[in-house]
């Protein structure tokens, strides 16, 4: 499998559980608001599998507001020293470079920004002065109108060379590339049918180079695609079976690490897929980048 700098080496797809410290995110907002039972949650995502805990304070759902910085560190930077102290891999979801710095300081190993170092422009320095790995989202805008920019005449090749654009900036600004993850940023900016091309292009994306993280958990294309015959899409927590299945196939095509808030169906179905792979195609010769996108094993 392929490795970032600064993390274990799985010999699999990594699983990282969600922890939403929020009252408004579109799956499961104030479940885990107090910081007691977001800590709580986290650790029984280990429990349930997950290598990785991405901690959030900042709801990304489409049409959501934004909160200011001091709410932002009062909701994340407890959950965070609390996850780390219990020995917990902590990753921090936030677009701001202070929260950032501030979640590292507290444990976190990694930093999974959605906007791509785009939203803050202290946040790719602030990464690099901090020598953690970084996650960089495909983004065109926030919250509040970013269904407006899901525009695309290729969205493969333009997701593509957009990331390829953000790796080349936070390179240039010091991060080493061996700590660099890309996400296609599912659900972003982008409909059903875009991030359904994006799941499907796998060999694309591994072509960047960096490992890739997959976040489809719940989202929207996923209802699509379960949708009952008069277009109603199940609620978001009745989509779990539909994320296993999509970590399952994510993870056999070359993932690094797929993002959900059900860790123990994704923690079996990444192991399928493992077992799956014959061992001498879990790196890519021409990449280095995961495993062989090869046939889909008839699905």
């Amino acid at each position: 499998m392929s490795s970032v700098e600064g993390l274990p080496d799985w010999d699999r797809c990594a699983v990282m559980g969600v922890v939403n410290v929020t009252p408004d995110s579109f799956s499961d907002g104030g479940h885990w608001f107090d910081t007691a039972a977001a800590v709580k949650r986290g650790l029984s995502l280990v429990a349930d599998g997950a290598d990785l805990v991405d901690v959030g304070g900042e709801s990304t759902r489409p049409g959501a507001s934004r909160v200011d910085e001091h709410e932002e560190l009062r909701r994340v930077i407890p959950v965070v020293r609390g996850l780390a102290a219990e020995g917990v891999l902590v990753s921090v979801d936030t677009m701001r470079a202070v929260v950032a710095r501030r979640a590292v300081e507290a444990g976190a190993v990694l930093v999974n920004d959605v906007s791509g170092g785009l939203a803050d422009p202290a946040m790719i320095p602030a990464v690099a002065a901090c020598g953690v790995p970084f996650v960089l989202m495909h983004w065109r805008g926030f919250s509040h109108d970013m269904n407006s920019r899901a525009v695309y005449g290729d969205v493969v090749a333009e997701v593509v060379s957009e990331l390829r654009d953000r790796i080349d900036a936070a390179v240039a600004a010091g991060i080493a590339p061996e700590r660099l993850v890309v996400d296609p940023g599912l659900g972003f900016a982008k409909e059903a049918r875009h991030d359904l091309g994006l799941v499907a292009a796998m060999a694309d994306l591994r072509a960047l180079g960096r490992p890739v993280l997959v976040a489809g958990s719940r989202k929207r294309f996923l209802g699509h695609v379960l949708a009952d015959a008069d277009g109603t899409p199940p609620a978001a927590h009745h989509r779990d079976a539909a994320t296993a299945a999509l970590s399952a196939i994510a993870a056999h095509q070359g993932a690094w690490a797929v993002r959900v808030h059900d860790v123990r169906a994704t923690a079996d179905a990444v192991r399928v897929a493992r077992a799956l792979t014959p061992p001498a195609s879990r790196t890519s010769p021409n990449t280095g980048t995961g495993l062989d996108a090869g046939p889909m094993l008839g699905w």
